[in-house]
C-alpha cells in the first residue's frame, strides 16, 4: 500500500498525541508503516471492569483509534478519516500487564477504507488474542 502524504508517519503520531482521551486512558503507538499500525496500552486498575478483566470499552477504543491511524497512513494531508461503522468480537477475556492491538487496512478505498484491528493480551509474556474489529472508515476533505 502507498501513502499519499508522503509525511504520512508524522500525521499519525499527531493522532496519537493530538486525541485527549487517547492520551487520557494512556495508549501509545508503538510502530507506523503505510496500511498497518500497532499500538500498546500498560494496564492499569482504572482499565479494568468489576470482574478484574479489561473493559470492553477500552479494547474498542483501541481497536477504533489503532485502526483510524491505519487508514490515516494511505489519506492525502488534505484529507481526515472518521469512523463510519464499527463491529467488535470478544474472544476471551483480558487479563495480564498490557494489551497490543494490530491495525492493517484491507482496503483503501477513495471515501471509504476497511480496516481490520486485533487486540492481544500479554500476559508474562505470552500474547492472546481477545478481540477483533472491523472498522469501517470514512475519507472526508478537511475543512481549511
Amino acid at each position: 500500500m502507498k501513502p499519499r502524504n508522503p509525511d504520512y508517519a508524522q500525521a499519525v503520531e499527531a493522532l496519537f498525541r493530538k486525541a485527549a482521551f487517547v492520551v487520557d486512558v494512556g495508549y501509545e503507538l508503538v510502530s507506523i508503516t503505510p496500511g498497518r499500525v500497532e499500538s500498546r496500552l500498560v494496564l492499569q486498575p482504572r482499565h479494568l471492569q468489576q470482574d478484574e478483566v479489561v473493559h470492553m470499552g477500552v479494547q474498542a477504543t483501541m481497536a477504533d483509534h489503532t485502526a483510524g491511524a491505519a487508514g490515516a497512513s494511505l489519506i492525502a494531508a488534505d484529507q481526515l478519516i472518521l469512523t463510519s461503522g464499527f463491529t467488535m468480537n470478544l474472544l476471551q477475556a483480558a487479563q495480564g500487564q498490557e494489551l497490543r492491538c494490530q491495525a492493517q487496512v484491507l482496503r483503501a478505498g477513495r471515501t471509504l477504507s476497511v480496516v481490520e484491528s486485533e487486540v492481544y493480551a500479554v500476559n508474562r509474556g505470552e500474547e492472546k488474542l481477545v478481540s477483533k474489529a472491523t472498522v469501517t472508515l470514512a475519507v472526508l476533505t478537511r475543512n481549511r
